[in-house]
This record gives C-alpha cells, sequence and structure tokens, in this order.
C-alpha cells in the first residue's frame, strides 16, 4: 500500500509541476484583449487559463491527501513509535577472516646507526653573503 501511494505522490506531483509550467503568465490576458488570436485555441475562446487552474487546483488537493496519507501510521507497516531504526537492521556476529600475505623481506641498504651526536650540515659549500644594514622603513614618513 505504501509503495503503492508513493508512485501516486511522483506522478502526481511531476503532473502539478507540467500544469504549472503550461499555464499562461498573467500577462497574456493583455494581449487577448486586443485580439491576439486566442479565441482559436482548443480549449475556447477564454483559453486553457480556467481548465488548467482547475487541473492544478484538483491535483494539488490529491497531492495534500496523499501526502498526509502517507505520514499516517496506518499506512506505514511500523506499528512502535518507540522502536529505533538501527534496531530493525539485522547484525551479523561473525567476522570475516582476513587473509595475510606473507611477503619476503624488501632488499633495503643498511643505513649506519649514529652514534649520540647531532649531525650538523656542511656550511664549507655555501656562499658568503655580505650582512647589509637594515633598511629605515621610517625614513618615508614625514617627521
Amino acid at each position: 500500500m505504501f509503495t503503492i501511494l508513493l508512485i501516486l505522490q511522483v506522478v502526481m506531483g511531476l503532473a502539478i509541476i507540467g500544469l504549472v509550467l503550461l499555464q499562461q503568465g498573467k500577462g497574456a490576458d493583455m494581449g487577448a484583449a486586443f485580439g491576439a488570436g486566442s479565441a482559436g485555441t482548443v480549449f475556447g475562446a477564454r483559453g486553457g487559463g480556467s481548465f488548467f487552474t482547475r487541473a492544478t487546483a484538483v491535483l494539488a488537493t490529491g497531492f495534500f491527501i496523499n501526502s498526509v496519507l502517507l505520514s499516517s501510521p496506518v499506512v506505514r507497516s511500523e506499528h512502535d513509535p518507540s522502536t529505533s531504526v538501527t534496531e530493525s537492521v539485522p547484525v551479523e556476529t561473525e567476522i570475516p577472516a582476513v587473509e595475510t600475505i606473507d611477503l619476503p623481506p624488501a632488499d633495503l641498504p643498511e643505513v649506519p646507526e649514529l652514534s649520540g651526536e647531532t649531525a650538523t650540515p656542511a656550511t664549507d659549500d655555501l656562499p658568503e653573503v655580505p650582512a647589509e644594514p637594515a633598511a629605515d622603513t621610517n625614513s618615508d614618513l614625514p617627521e
């Protein structure tokens, strides 16, 4: 029952969207007053405005009633409001075993161990930079 009402809800929603998109705006009536050729339409001299308006109202009423039915506990299969959604999910008791793959040891070079001294970088190959006096940043300001 719930699935049928849900499908009906989607169809009515799409039908309402289609009807709203087919309706003319309020400015279109002004052109009809000056003879814009709306007298030869399928729905008569008044056009399809009243038909589309009534059809939209009927579909909107059905959409509203269907929404209330979908949310009612009569249609839903869940009758106990105290139960949680997570309680309805089955729990697996067995954990699947993970296979381990034994890999041969990698051929990595040995790293020499450092003694208690800390390594210092070599500064012999760095160029010497002459020390420049700090630029006076306040010289641009008026005194």
